[in-house]
């Protein structure tokens, strides 16, 4: 019983595993747009205006590629059960 219980939360981990970085990409890359755009601000006197482009291009491009991401993945997963 033991030895299947190991087996099922494998198998667990497997299936979930390329999910659990996406979150985290989402938010670096949302967080790091953000500074770029407010060290571009400080360097060329233009606050908030690119600090908040910025943001929102990170916030997209997060969004973006989050969806992708899980869309592939769900779409492999669907070709491996055939």
């Amino acid at each position: 019983m033991k030895k299947e219980k190991q087996n099922n939360l494998i198998s667990t981990y497997r299936e979930v595993g390329p999910y659990l970085g996406l979150g985290t990409q989402l938010a670096a890359t949302i967080v790091l747009m953000f500074f770029l755009g407010k060290w571009l601000d400080e360097e060329f006197n233009l606050f908030p205006l690119l600090t908040i482009v910025f943001s929102f291009i990170g916030g997209g491009a997060g969004t973006y590629n989050f969806i992708k991401a899980t869309l592939d993945l769900n779409s492999k997963k669907e070709n491996e059960k055939k």
